[in-house]
Formats: structure tokens, C-alpha cells, sequence
């Protein structure tokens, strides 16, 4: 056996002598405990979720969503757009609701499904349920100007298809009556006809394609698909662990603070007697 070696035996017995101490530390950590329980503001969480809104008639191999859900996390998570939200609802940019949104904000994306769930907490349950709401209505604002523009060229290039349709309708029922006529030009006629009879089905089935393509299924504005939900029961603080958590910092410390004083009081021990030791060692004469 080592000398330096602790057992538990050993440890056991000093904090048997220094029970005095663990105990203290122990009072002392839960009555700190017991104050921040007293202190600490009930925090509330409301969860929901966010979908990003698209325009579907978007160029052939790019993504229809307006924003990427990547660079809209990013966005969400800029603290010019998290100000903006805490101003919009009313609230100070450096008040503690305000800090809390900020801290408490977190996001997890599902891509496939093109939705984003989104938590924030509250010193109320009613105020967390207003701030998701005001995330993502500050978000919403922000995508329909984005995609304001893409959305009127859209309609633009559908009302550029229905007017090239007119046209080539008002075209057959000419070349109809003139292939009706007979004679050379009604012959020229007929096969002018048999031609824009493929234009127009082309146009009928680009103005089908445009206006599926638009509808609320396929085009849509960000928006929340759910309500926010809010339990009733707030989420911080949480007593009981607290609790346990101030009981088992308590006796770490106390046990600690025991060890360490033991040492303090062997150490005062020692000291006298080596300072007599060198007085008196084997190697000093007495004259």
C-alpha cells in the first residue's frame, strides 16, 4: 500500500470528523437553492411549425420555394431580424422578454417536408404563444416581398399565353371560313389551318400547365400550417430538479470543502513539528 493512497474507509472517517462542514455547505447551498427558486421568472415554450411558401412556376431545375430553408434559418437566426420581431410585438430590444426570445429561439428543419418547427420561450404562456405567431408573420412579410416579383411575371407570362391563344383562335375561324371559300387560297387555307390547330393545343396545354401551376396547392404564401401549441405547464423553473440538482452540488462541495479543511488542520500540525526538528536534528550541536 502506498502511503499518498486514499480509501474510501479513510475518506469515509474524515468526513465523519468534518461533518460539521459538509453539512454547513450543504445548508448553504440549498438555502441559495430555495433563493433562486424564489427569484427565477416562470418561462413558458410555444412550439410550431413554419412552412416556407413557393411559386411552382419557377425555370426548369430550380427549387420553387421562395427562400431555401437554409437561408432561411439563416435569416431567422440574424439578430436584425430577431430585433425586428420583438419590436413588432411590442417590446423593448433590450428588456428581458426580449433576451429570452432571443436566447430561447431554436430551429429544426425538415426538408423533405418543407417545414420548420420552431420553439421560443416566454415569461407567459399567452406571451410565447404571440412571439411564434409574430416569427413567423415577420417571416411571412418578408418572403412575399421576395417573391412579389417572380409571382407577376408568373401571372404576366400567364396572361401573355391567353392573349397568343385569342389571337390564334380569331386566326382559325379565318382560315375556317377561308378554307370553307374553296378554290386556291381556300386550299392554302385548310393546311394554315391544320398548322394552328397545333398551335392552339399547345397554348391550351401551356394555360392548363400555368394556371395548376398557380393554384393554392402549388403557389402559396409562407404561412403557419398548425396553431402554436403551449402546454399549460411552464417549462422553467423546474423544481424538483432544481432541487435535486442544488442537493447533489451541496454535498460535492461540502465534501470538498470537508477534505480541504482537514488538510488546512494537518497542514498547521506539521509545520510546528518540522520547525522543531530542524532545531533540534541529528545534525546541531549544543554548545
Amino acid at each position: 500500500m502506498e502511503p499518498d493512497d486514499i480509501y474510501l474507509i479513510d475518506l469515509w472517517r474524515l468526513l465523519c470528523r468534518r461533518w460539521r462542514w459538509v453539512l454547513g455547505t450543504l445548508v448553504l447551498v440549498l438555502g441559495l437553492t430555495f433563493a433562486y427558486t424564489r427569484v427565477a421568472r416562470s418561462q413558458w415554450e410555444a412550439s410550431g411549425w413554419i412552412q416556407i411558401g413557393q411559386i411552382a412556376p419557377t425555370p426548369s431545375g430550380q427549387d420553387p420555394k421562395i427562400e431555401t430553408l437554409l437561408r432561411t434559418i439563416e435569416r431567422l437566426q440574424t439578430r436584425a431580424f430577431q430585433d425586428a420581431v420583438t419590436t413588432g410585438a411590442g417590446l423593448a430590444v433590450t428588456s428581458p422578454e426580449a433576451s429570452l426570445y432571443r436566447a430561447s429561439l431554436k430551429f429544426d428543419p425538415e426538408p423533405y417536408a418543407n417545414l420548420i418547427r420552431m420553439k421560443v420561450r416566454g415569461y407567459s404562456a399567452r406571451q410565447a404563444g404571440d412571439l411564434a405567431y409574430a416569427t413567423a408573420n415577420a417571416l411571412a412579410a418578408v418572403h412575399r416581398q421576395i417573391g412579389e416579383l417572380p409571382l407577376r411575371m408568373a401571372h404576366q407570362h400567364l396572361d401573355d399565353i391567353r392573349k397568343d391563344l385569342r389571337i390564334a383562335l380569331d386566326d382559325r375561324d379565318r382560315l375556317t371560313r377561308e378554307a370553307a371559300a374553296g378554290g386556291t387560297s381556300g386550299g392554302m387555307a385548310a393546311i394554315a389551318l391544320s398548322r394552328k390547330d397545333d398551335d392552339i393545343r399547345g397554348l391550351q396545354q401551356a394555360e392548363s400547365d400555368m394556371v395548376a401551376r398557380l393554384i393554392p396547392n402549388y403557389t402559396f404564401d409562407t404561412s403557419m400550417p398548425w396553431p402554436v401549441y403551449v402546454p399549460a405547464d411552464k417549462v422553467s423553473p423546474h423544481p424538483l430538479m432544481i432541487w435535486a440538482i442544488g442537493l447533489v452540488i451541496g454535498l460535492l462541495l461540502g465534501c470538498g470543502v470537508a477534505v480541504a479543511r482537514d488538510a488546512a488542520v494537518r497542514a498547521r500540525r506539521v509545520e510546528p513539528n518540522a520547525a522543531d526538528t530542524a532545531l533540534t536534528g541529528p545534525g546541531r550541536r549544543d554548545r
